[in-house]
């Protein structure tokens, strides 16, 4: 049995008239994802320490964030390092049972790759990879405004991917 809504097709009907709440161009449209997306869902908290807190400090933080790593900033925000999981590690391979009142300058990474909101997030998951590193800071204009991890970015595109397979089931029943 037939909708309730649906209408036969009547005499003097125009064949050429067809409404779809699809079209083949809005299926396959294809936007590019970026940074500024992925912030937009995420959200712009960044998690800092100061070059002289203690690795102690720096460790408490990361615990009670469940977090990867922390972006190192001065007084005034502005970006100085970053400290990692694997700088910690790698310093108390080095340095064991004495690594924890060190300051957080002695262990830092400060040579960091940054990206920017308008960056392509396929661009940024290969310097991820290439660069074997987790966790990238956003920065507009040379302030900060966000970080992102390799696990956001994978994240991203998976939903991305489910929704352009949906688009595409979609197109293909009608």
């Amino acid at each position: 049995m037939a909708p309730t809504s649906y209408q036969a097709p009547m005499r003097g009907d125009k064949a050429d008239k067809k409404t779809v709440s699809q079209s083949t161009e809005s299926n396959l449209a294809s936007t590019t994802s970026t940074v500024a997306k992925l912030l937009e869902q995420k959200g712009d908290a960044v998690h800092a320490v100061r070059p002289q807190d203690t690795v102690h400090h720096a460790v408490t933080v990361l615990r009670d964030k469940r977090i990867g790593a922390l972006l190192v900033t001065d007084q005034n925000g502005d970006m100085q390092g970053i400290l990692s999981e694997r700088d910690i590690v790698r310093k108390l391979a080095e340095t064991p049972g004495q690594t924890l009142p060190q300051q957080v300058d002695g262990l830092m990474t400060r040579e960091v790759t940054t990206c920017a909101p308008a960056d392509a997030l396929e661009t940024i998951l290969r310097k991820m990879t290439d660069g074997k590193f987790r966790h990238m800071p956003v920065l507009d204009d040379g302030k900060l405004c966000g970080m992102i991890t390799i696990g956001d970015v994978v994240n991203f595109r998976l939903n991305e991917l489910e929704y352009e397979s949906l688009r595409m089931k979609q197109m293909i029943v009608g």
